[in-house]
């Protein structure tokens, strides 16, 4: 399957969030379910394309397999960067897509957008436990756990962090 890795077109921002959504409902990540209060924010694209970039995996015939949000420094939507680095977030891929290099190709496109940022010298990432997947993908193109950064948004949800060196 041929992937292009592209920007979000603002009519495609519902689409992307239903994806978004219901790649974390469909895993399990979310604590509620369908009435998980961070449901709604996975399905804001438009309000995360306001301060990030907003990125897609379509197939070449225009279908979308998932996307990211993309965080350069200065970027109000990066949760865990410094100063002098990037963050990418809310990485979902279609079930369609699993599996055909989708999610790997969104965060190679973000590995490239911050290499190409001055002053950027790392990528930074925050996951949960459950998303193994994508702990694979990170580690497979040299992201490194970090320890020391983990988090928790609220209490009872504890986050990883990845970085990799730029």
């Amino acid at each position: 399957m041929d992937i292009v890795i592209r920007q979000a077109l603002a009519a495609e921002y519902g689409t992307l969030g239903e994806i978004t959504a219901q790649a974390y409902l469909g895993d399990g990540l979310l604590t509620f379910g369908e009435e998980d209060p961070y449901l709604a924010r996975l399905r804001d694209v438009a309000g995360r394309a306001a301060v990030s970039e907003i990125l897609v995996a379509a197939r070449s015939d225009g279908q979308l397999l998932g996307g990211v949000a993309f965080a350069p420094p200065g970027s109000s939507f990066r949760d865990i960067a410094g100063t002098d680095e990037a963050e990418f977030r809310m990485l979902a891929v279609a079930r369609e897509g699993r599996g055909r290099g989708a999610g790997e190709a969104l965060v190679r496109a973000c590995i490239e957008r911050a290499r190409a940022l001055d002053g950027v010298r790392r990528l930074v990432l925050s996951t949960s436990d459950d998303m193994t997947g994508a702990h694979r993908i990170y580690e497979r193109l040299g992201f490194t756990r970090t320890p020391e950064r983990d988090w928790e948004p609220f209490p009872g949800l504890s986050l990883l962090t990845y970085g990799l060196d730029l």
